[in-house]
């Protein structure tokens, strides 16, 4: 029997690599309000971009390490990152509440879907060699 792609991992892929995106406009969005007002609380601009695009990359090279569980670990910090980055740009509190939301979802629904597969291919690899046997 051929092994499965893991669902979870297939979903927090998805949610990591859409992530990405969102950490680069985000950066755009806080790079342009500190043009536009040198004198707001961002920090400076070299500063964001080396944090947004950080991010940014991390976010897109996590799901290969989505293998084990230091994948997941990696995933939650930058959940973190985007509800913390609220405090520099308030729309990272609603847009990263979503974003974790989503993330929480992938991560539960994802292993509901596997461990479903994983007991319907039990229950059909056990009643598939009754069969088996049955008929010859």
């Amino acid at each position: 029997m051929k092994k499965t792609k893991s669902s979870k991992r297939a979903l927090a892929s998805i949610v990591l690599s859409f992530e990405s995106f969102v950490i680069f406009f985000a950066t755009l969005a806080a790079f342009g309000l500190k043009g536009a007002d040198p004198a707001s609380n961002l920090p400076d601009t070299t500063v964001i971009w080396a944090i947004g695009l950080s991010f940014a990359i991390a976010a897109i090279l996590t799901p290969a390490l989505l293998r084990s569980t230091a994948g997941y670990v990696v995933g939650w910090v930058i959940q973190a990152a985007l509800l913390v980055s609220g405090f520099w740009l308030w729309g990272m509190f609603l847009i990263g509440a979503i974003l974790v939301g989503l993330w929480v979802w992938a991560l539960i629904a994802g292993g509901t879907i596997d461990k479903a597969r994983e007991n319907y291919n039990k229950m059909m690899g056990e009643s598939g060699a009754d069969t088996g046997a049955n008929q010859a």
